[in-house]
C-alpha cells in the first residue's frame, strides 16, 4: 500500500495561543518571546507583525526596529502545552503514528487508518474542523505521499489552509521552477553555495543532478531525490529513551563575571536536568558544561562519570568543569548528560549498594539548596516545581543576578 501522510502546522502557534485567550490581541502585531529592552529572539509573532518583516528566531531588537508598535509578551509555556496536549489527542485518533516536531506541528501517518488517500483528505479536513472547534486554534494541514511533500503541502496555503499533493508527479509539477530552497533540509547556506555554480531552482537540480552530488556529496544525493520526489523517510514517533542527551541553559540580561554566582546557577540547572530525566526513566553517565562568552564565543566541556547522575553528581561535576575554563564575562551557562540509558538498563555501582547514600545525597542537597536561601533569601526547597518551568527558572535567575550577596 502507498504510503499517505498529513502533515499538520499551527498557525503562528504561541500568538494564536494568547489572541484566543484575549480577543483584544486579534488582528494586531503580536510578538512572543523576550521584551524589546531584554536579551533574546521572538519565539513566534502574529501575521500582522509578519508584514513588518518580523520573523521566529529574530534577534528581538531588530523586530523591535522593524514594528516598535507592535505588542511585546513573554511566552507562558505551560498555557501551550496544555493545547500541545490537546492536539495530540486529536491528533492521535486518526494516525498509527505520530512524529511531533515542536508542540505545533507533527507529521501523521494515516496508510492504514485512512486505507486510500480520499479518506486521508476527509480526515485531513475533519482534523482541520476539530483544531478549530475544540481547542479554538486554525492549522494548515498537506497530504501527501510522502513527508517532505505532505510539509510543502501544509505551506502551501497557509494560514489556516488545506492543499493535496496526490502523487510524486504533482509534487515535481509544483515546484519545478521554484527556488531550491522549496526542498525540505535546504537551508539558507546549501542555497547559497548552489546558486554559486547556477543551481538555483529545482529544475536546474534535476538537470545537473551529477553536478549537485559532486558539490554537496551524500547529501546532494538526497537533494536530488527530493528534487525528483522520491522520499522514503517513515513516520517515527519520538520516543525520549533515544534521546542523545538532555540539558538545560539560561541566558542572561546582562553579563556577569561573578563566577560564584555562576555556580549557584548550575545548582538549579542540575536539579532541572535530573527533573527531567527521571521523568524519562533515563540515567547519564556523562556531564557537560555549555559557556557562552560575552563576545559570542560558545565552549563545551565533559567529563565522563561512573556513579549514580543524580543532581548533587551533576552540580558537582559542573562547578569541577567551570573551574577549568576561561573566566571572562559570561553571557549563557548551561548544563547536560549524555550517554543516556533508561534507569533498569544501566550497570549498578557501587553507590546502588551502600543503603544510605540516598540518605546522604538529599543532606547534601538540602544544605546547597538552605545555602542559596540565605544568600539569595528566596525558598527554593519549596519552589522546585516552579523552578522546573523555564519562565520561572529565568525569573529566578535574573532575581540572582541582581541580588548576589
Amino acid at each position: 500500500m502507498n504510503r499517505i501522510i498529513i502533515h499538520v502546522d499551527m498557525d503562528a502557534f504561541y500568538a494564536s495561543v494568547e489572541m484566543r485567550d484575549d480577543p483584544s490581541l486579534r488582528g494586531k502585531p503580536l510578538i512572543i518571546g523576550s521584551m524589546p529592552n531584554e536579551r533574546g529572539v521572538v519565539s513566534t509573532c502574529s501575521y500582522e507583525a509578519r508584514k513588518y518583516g518580523v520573523r521566529s528566531a529574530m534577534n528581538i531588537k531588530e523586530a523591535y526596529r522593524r514594528c516598535p508598535n507592535g505588542i511585546y509578551m513573554h511566552p507562558h509555556f505551560e498555557k501551550y502545552k496544555i493545547a500541545s496536549r490537546q492536539l495530540h489527542q486529536i491528533w492521535d485518533e486518526y494516525a498509527t503514528a505520530v512524529e511531533p516536531i515542536a508542540l505545533d506541528e507533527a507529521y501523521l501517518d494515516v496508510t492504514y487508518t485512512a486505507g486510500d488517500f480520499n479518506e486521508a483528505c476527509r480526515m485531513a479536513r475533519t482534523i482541520k474542523q476539530r483544531t478549530l472547534n475544540e481547542v479554538g486554534l486554525t492549522c494548515s494541514v498537506g497530504v501527501s505521499y510522502c513527508k517532505t511533500a505532505a510539509k510543502t503541502a501544509s505551506e502551501e496555503k497557509k494560514p489556516d489552509g488545506y492543499f493535496e499533493i496526490p502523487t510524486a508527479k504533482d509534487y515535481v509539477n509544483l515546484i519545478i521552477d521554484r527556488d531550491v530552497r522549496v526542498l525540505y533540509t535546504v537551508g539558507a547556506a546549501t542555497a547559497e553555495k548552489l546558486h554559486s555554480f547556477g543551481i538555483r531552482t529545482v529544475r536546474d537540480i534535476q538537470t545537473k543532478h551529477d553536478e549537485v552530488i559532486r558539490i554537496l556529496g551524500k547529501r546532494g544525493q538526497w537533494i536530488v531525490n527530493l528534487a525528483f520526489g522520491i522520499d522514503n523517510q517513515k513516520v517515527t514517533p519520538y520516543r525520549p529513551q533515544d534521546a542523545k542527551s538532555i540539558s538545560r541553559e539560561v541566558t542572561f540580561q546582562a553579563d556577569t563575571n561573578n563566577y560564584e554566582l555562576l555556580k549557584d546557577i548550575l545548582l538549579l540547572l542540575a536539579l532541572c536536568v535530573q527533573d527531567r530525566a527521571e521523568h524519562y526513566g533515563l540515567h547519564g553517565s556523562g556531564v557537560t558544561l555549555k559557556i557562552t562568552y560575552h563576545d559570542m564565543k560558545s565552549i563545551t566541556r565533559s567529563r565522563s562519570i561512573s556513579s549514580e547522575c543524580d543532581a548533587v553528581k551533576i552540580y558537582n561535576e559542573s562547578v569541577s568543569l567551570l573551574d577549568g575554563v576561561d573566566k571572562r564575562a559570561v553571557r549563557l551557562v548551561g548544563v547536560g548528560i549524555y550517554n543516556l540509558s533508561p534507569e533498569q538498563n544501566r550497570m549498578p555501582t557501587l553507590d546502588d549498594y551502600i543503603t544510605d547514600n540516598d540518605e546522604s545525597q538529599k543532606k547534601i542537597l538540602s544544605g546547597l539548596l538552605d545555602a542559596l536561601q540565605a544568600r539569595y533569601g528566596l525558598d527554593f526547597a519549596g519552589h522546585l516545581e516552579q523552578i522546573y518551568h523555564g519562565e520561572t527558572l529565568h525569573k529566578t535567575v535574573e532575581y540572582m543576578r541582581k541580588h548576589f550577596i
